[in-house]
């Protein structure tokens, strides 16, 4: 008689021996399902990444082992695997496609990596990828826009890369430009430093006040009555005007409603915190 345990038994090794993703190599997966460039997706059309890209792309946005990198409309999900390969980052990838993401999660396995990343069939504009570190992305120019107020409320600081188009009117902080391969445009989500604000020396009474402008991580306006010229790196701002006929520089960390920096003069400096009006 064949007994209940005996019967599960069998039935778990019947299930590992068709698991998809067990014991499977590249060729495997490709052999199951092979997308096709310029297949129809839900935003855009699929076009792999140049793979000489991949690496370059990773080693732009400075990737490492301590960061969560996510790739919106991950398609074959060679991004997302190669963070965690050669990187050892986590990585998420979020494609619509629900072949494109088994698929993924085939060549995971296939690579030894599935421990280490996790692909989501959803919509990228329904999905929350807020602790991000790292955001990579090769969509259209109309997506891009679309996606950009989503990127620009992250975490000061979080590096977001774009393989062939830039993302609306912001300026990438750097670019890698390929003939061959395409390009890199990298970003650095900028903190928010617009607003009113009082400097004021911490151990003394002076304080100047500044009104800063800002476009994406461009920094203008007025400090102390002067044109100010500046710029924001993630958190981090610096920008500079004139008092009288001496220069100034302001170098800070902007905290919330806070902005806690160094204030030089010449050769001398001093430390300050503004607050926002």
């Amino acid at each position: 008689m064949v007994t209940e345990r005996r019967l599960l038994a069998c039935a778990a090794v019947l299930l590992i021996g068709i698991s998809p993703a067990h014991g499977q190599t590249r060729a495997d997966c490709e052999r199951q399902y092979t997308p096709q460039r310029a297949q129809e997706g839900k935003d855009v059309i699929w076009e792999p990444i140049e793979d000489s890209m991949v690496g370059r792309m990773l080693e732009m946005t400075k990737v490492t082992a301590a960061d969560k990198v996510y790739d919106l409309g991950s398609g074959d999900g060679k991004i997302v695997i190669a963070a965690a390969k050669q990187f050892g980052a986590t990585g998420v990838g979020i494609e619509y496609d629900a072949d494109l993401v088994e698929h993924s999660r085939c060549l995971a396995a296939a690579e030894g990596v599935a421990h280490r990343v996790t692909f989501i069939q959803a919509d990228i504009f329904e999905s929350d990828f807020s602790d991000a570190t790292v955001v990579t992305l090769y969509l259209t120019p109309r997506v891009l826009l679309r996606l950009l107020p989503a990127l620009l409320q992250m975490k000061p600081g979080t590096r977001v890369a774009s393989y062939s188009f830039m993302i609306g009117d912001w300026e990438p902080d750097a670019a890698i430009d390929s003939f061959g391969d395409g390009s890199v445009y990298l970003y650095l989500v900028p903190g928010n430093a617009a607003g009113a604000w009082t400097f004021r020396k911490t151990n003394g009474t002076e304080s100047f006040d500044a009104e800063l402008e800002q476009t994406y991580q461009k920094i203008a306006g007025v400090a102390d009555g002067s044109p100010v010229v500046g710029s924001l790196r993630g958190d981090e701002l610096t920008f500079g005007f004139l008092q009288g006929a001496e220069k100034v520089r302001v170098d800070g960390v902007v905290e919330g409603d806070r902005i806690v920096a160094t204030v030089s003069r010449g050769a001398a400096s001093a430390k300050y915190v503004a607050t926002r009006r």
